[in-house]
C-alpha cells in the first residue's frame, strides 16, 4: 500500500507552526508496514487542496490529511475531500452528540456543529480531546482518504487508539514493533553495527537519531500478533547484543523511565546539582510517577555565591579554577551527596550558550560529575563540530547525567568522552 500525507495550514507554510503531524502519522506508517511515498503541506485554500488531493489520488492508495476540520472558515479540508470524491456531507448521529456532550450547557453555534457532518460513507474516529471528528472515506479503485485533526494533542489519540487499529485490520496482517533505544551511539557507528540487518524485509530494521539519541525500529508482519512477536524477539535480541551497554532500554520513553525505576528497585536516593542546566535533570527526573520516593532535592546553583551557600563549594575552588571546571563538577556532585544524605549526588556545570565563552572554555563545555559518597565520576562533554544551541545542549547534559547514573548503578562504564 503507497500512502501520502497532505498536511493543510497556512500557518505551517509561514512557519508559525511545526508540522509536527506529518512525524507522528509518518511512524505510524511505517510501524504498520505502510509505505508512505510522498508528504506535501498546503495553505488554507480550498483549490490548492483540492489540485493536490486530486494528484494524491492518482498515485496513492491511501491519503491522509491533517488539519482544517475545526470550525472556522479557513476549515475546508472536509468539505475538499467531499467535492473531489463526489460525495455529499451528512450528518453524523454519534458526532452531533459527543460534540453537544462536550459543549454541556454552553451555546452551540452552527459553526461548531458543521463538524459534525462527514461525506457519505464515512467510517467516523471520535475526538477524545477536542470536538471535530475524524473520519476514513473510501474512494474509487479501492483506495481510502482519512481525515485527522491537526493540533497534535487531538491528532495523536485518535491516530494511535482509532485509526492505526482500525488500519491494521485493513491491512489483512498483525504488525508487532519493538524499539530499543540507545544513548552516546552515533547513527552512523550503529549502521555499521547493524548493515547486515537493514536490509531485511520482514522484521524490517530502521535505525533513527534524534535529540542525541538513536534508536533502532525492529517491525515484523505476520498473519497473528503472535507470529509477528516471534519473528521480532530474535533480532531484537540480536540488535541488543550488537549495541551492548549503549542500549539503555527496549521499549522505554526515555532515559529517566529507566532511572527512577532503577533507583526504586535498588531503595536509593538522588540529589541534584544543576548550574547551566537549570534545574531541567530535576524536571526530567520529577516527570517519572514515583520520583517523590526516591528525589531528595533538586538545587538551581547557577550563582558562584549559590554554589558556596547551598553546597559549601570553596570560594578559593571557584576563583582559582572557575565554575566551569571539573573540580568544581566534582566538588557539586560530592556535596550534593553528602550534605543532603543521598545515595547518589550529580553536580552539572558547563557553557550553554550563545554566549559565555573563553579562550580555553567554549561554548558547549559540560562537565557533569557524579557521586556515590565514596567515588566520584566525572564525564566531559565537548563541543563538536557547530553549535547545536542552548537548549540542545541543556538537554544533551541532563541525558548525559541520567546515563551516568544508570551505568553506576548497573556497574557498566561510567566515564566516557561525550
Amino acid at each position: 500500500m503507497k500512502a501520502e500525507i497532505i498536511a493543510v495550514g497556512t500557518e505551517l507554510l509561514l512557519g508559525h507552526t511545526i508540522n509536527t503531524d506529518a512525524a507522528h502519522v509518518a511512524r505510524a506508517l511505517s510501524a504498520l508496514g505502510v509505505d508512505l511515498h510522498h508528504a506535501c503541506v498546503v495553505g488554507d485554500n480550498a483549490a490548492r487542496l483540492e489540485a493536490c488531493l486530486r494528484a494524491a489520488l492518482q498515485r496513492s492508495d491511501l491519503v491522509i490529511t491533517t488539519g482544517g476540520l475545526g470550525p472556522t472558515g479557513d476549515d475546508l479540508t472536509k468539505e475538499t475531500v467531499a467535492r473531489v470524491l463526489g460525495l455529499p456531507l451528512e450528518e453524523h448521529a454519534d458526532s452531533l452528540r459527543r460534540l453537544r456532550e462536550y459543549f454541556g450547557d454552553r451555546p452551540v453555534g452552527e459553526n461548531q456543529y458543521k463538524q459534525a457532518w462527514l461525506p457519505r460513507g464515512s467510517h467516523a474516529f471520535a475526538n477524545s480531546v477536542g470536538t471535530a471528528p475524524g473520519c476514513a472515506v473510501p474512494a474509487e479503485g479501492h483506495k481510502l482518504v482519512i481525515l485527522l485533526p491537526g493540533p497534535p494533542s487531538e491528532l495523536l489519540p485518535m491516530l494511535h487508539d482509532g485509526v492505526v487499529p482500525w488500519l491494521a485490520r485493513k491491512t489483512g496482517a498483525c504488525i508487532q514493533s519493538s524499539m530499543v533505544r540507545t544513548f552516546a551511539l552515533g547513527e552512523g557507528d550503529a549502521e555499521l553495527r547493524l548493515r547486515d540487518l537493514t536490509g531485511g524485509a520482514n522484521p524490517t530494521v530502521a535505525t533513527y537519531a534524534t535529540d542525541g539519541e538513536m534508536f533502532v525500529r525492529i517491525t515484523a508482519k505476520a498473519a497473528t500478533a503472535g507470529e509477528a512477536a516471534a519473528l521480532v524477539a530474535p533480532v531484537r535480541e540480536d540488535v541488543c547484543r550488537r549495541l551492548g551497554d549503549h542500549v539503555y532500554g527496549v521499549d522505554v520513553e526515555n532515559l529517566e523511565s529507566v532511572v527512577v525505576p532503577l533507583l526504586l528497585q535498588r531503595g536509593e536516593t538522588l540529589t541534584t546539582a544543576e548550574s547551566c542546566t537549570g534545574g531541567l535533570l530535576a524536571k526530567r527526573i520529577t516527570d517519572v510517577a514515583g520520583a517523590s520516593s526516591v528525589f531528595h532535592q533538586g538545587l538551581v546553583t547557577y550563582a558562584n555565591e549559590a554554589k558556596t551557600r547551598l553546597l559549601g563549594v570553596p570560594e578559593e575552588l571557584l576563583a582559582r579554577v572557575g565554575a566551569v571546571s571539573p573540580e568544581v563538577a566534582r566538588c557539586m556532585a560530592q556535596q550534593a551527596c553528602a550534605r543532603y544524605g543521598s545515595t547518589w549526588g550529580v553536580g552539572i556545570s558547563g557553557i550553554a550558550g550563545p554566549g559565555g565563552a573563553t579562550a580555553t572554555k567554549p561554548v558547549g563545555l559540560v562537565y557533569i560529575a557524579l557521586s556515590d559518597g565514596g567515588r566520584t565520576w566525572l564525564r566531559v562533554m565537548r563541543p563538536h563540530g557547530r553549535y547545536m544551541g542552548r537548549a540542545w545542549t541543556r538537554q544533551r547534559a541532563a541525558s548525559h547525567a541520567l546515563d551516568m547514573l544508570r551505568r553506576a548503578m548497573l556497574g557498566l562504564p561510567v566515564e566516557m568522552e561525550a
